[in-house]
């Protein structure tokens, strides 16, 4: 969860009111307060899922604020209108509005604008659909095949990636180690930008994501054990407003096997990590049977990298199939891989919507959390 006060917390539990926030950037920028045309919010939602390739997204609604505090946004008219879909971002916040007429705030990132439309032309609303930096580096793929020399350390390569198309991004790692660690093998990638990078990060045993900030973000999976960040309840200065729930086998695997590629002078390395929590109904071993994924990267080159590669993607299936679906009052600071209570049970957030009307509920899509306990197999 995002860092939020005390404070904010405990407003959320009670009877407070919501604030929301986009401005349009015509530059590229990071941080938490950049330099912008703000727009009304009329409507929409950002959401964010741990497994998608995009991580986030972002749906507004805009167009003339009621009660005209904002200047109203326009149909673009040309290639340099505000919301021409032509590299302007819109930076998006929501929180909550104290008694004493201050906020606090909670970003949820820079988004490009993708697709305005505008149904009831020329003066009526205009709806947008954005998508997080990740949707740049998917359509940055390369002009012929590419090759990375052995010398190069995996922060210059994962910089090259990533500047290539975001000259000014800033990226942070929570392993300068690895970071400044050299490839140790050249390396040939076909035109995917996306899959080059994600592969790269893979075999560190780490995921790479766009944060809230704007920042390219590469760093190990959050642990799913430990303290929730936060309780869903119901009764007394609880914020629980529907609860479904679902039990499915489809896209579960309990063990991944992932290899790198031989050489003429090396053999090929593996390394396969299974769950093994004697608690989890899909445990390796147990009448859920085997259900393996494979996985193949040029960038692992040895058995450990494999077995690091294997247990993050392993991660993203601990705790399926039992997922739980929930509407809440809206707690804008949560994010995919917390971890929440909900009534008496831990679970890992997967996805959540967070509104930008307040008369809306949060949604968040869960998978039960049955203890983090995985290891080494062999045939």
């Amino acid at each position: 969860m995002r860092p939020v006060s005390a404070a904010f917390l405990s407003t959320l539990r009670g009877s407070h009111g919501a604030c929301f926030r986009a401005r349009v950037c015509t530059s590229f920028q990071t941080g938490n307060d950049p330099d912008g045309v703000e727009i009304p919010i009329l409507d929409g939602n950002v959401q964010a899922a741990s497994t998608a390739n995009i991580r986030a997204t972002l749906n507004l609604t805009t167009g003339r604020d009621p009660q005209g505090a904002v200047p109203a946004a326009e149909w673009p008219r040309n290639a340099s209108g505000l919301l021409a879909p032509y590299g302007n971002e819109i930076f998006v916040e929501s929180g909550v509005a104290y008694g004493n007429g201050s906020h606090e705030w909670v970003s949820h990132g820079y988004f490009r604008i993708n697709n305005p439309e505008q149904d009831d032309a020329p003066t009526g609303p205009i709806d947008i659909t954005a998508t997080d930096r990740m949707a740049g580096i998917i359509d940055g793929r390369f002009l012929t095949p590419r090759q990375f020399a052995s010398t190069m350390t995996f922060g210059q390569l994962v910089a090259q990636l990533v500047t290539e198309v975001y000259p000014l991004a800033t990226i942070s790692w929570d392993d300068t180690g690895v970071r400044d660690t050299t490839v140790g093998r050249t390396v040939t990638a076909d035109r995917d930008r996306y899959q080059t990078l994600m592969d790269l990060v893979t075999s560190l045993g780490k995921v790479g994501y766009w944060r809230y900030d704007g920042v390219f973000r590469v760093e190990t999976p959050p642990a799913i054990s430990g303290t929730p960040s936060w309780e869903v309840n119901s009764g007394r200065n609880g914020v629980l407003t529907k609860l479904s729930r679902s039990i499915t086998r489809e896209g579960i695997y309990n063990v991944v096997v992932a290899s790198g590629e031989a050489t003429d002078t090396t053999p090929p390395v593996w390394g396969a990590v299974a769950d093994l929590s004697p608690s989890s109904p899909t445990r390796y071993g147990g009448p859920f049977g085997p259900v393996p994924r494979f996985y193949t990267s040029p960038f692992l080159t040895t058995n450990d990298q494999c077995r690091l590669a294997a247990e993050v993607l392993l991660r993203k299936s601990l705790g399926l199939p039992y997922s739980v679906n929930c509407e809440a009052v809206p707690n804008p600071a949560l994010e995919p891989d917390d971890l929440i209570r909900i009534g008496t049970e831990r679970h890992i957030i997967d996805v959540v919507t967070i509104p930008l009307h307040p008369r809306s509920p949060i949604t968040i899509t869960t998978r039960k959390q049955y203890g983090e306990q995985t290891g080494d197999v062999t045939e």
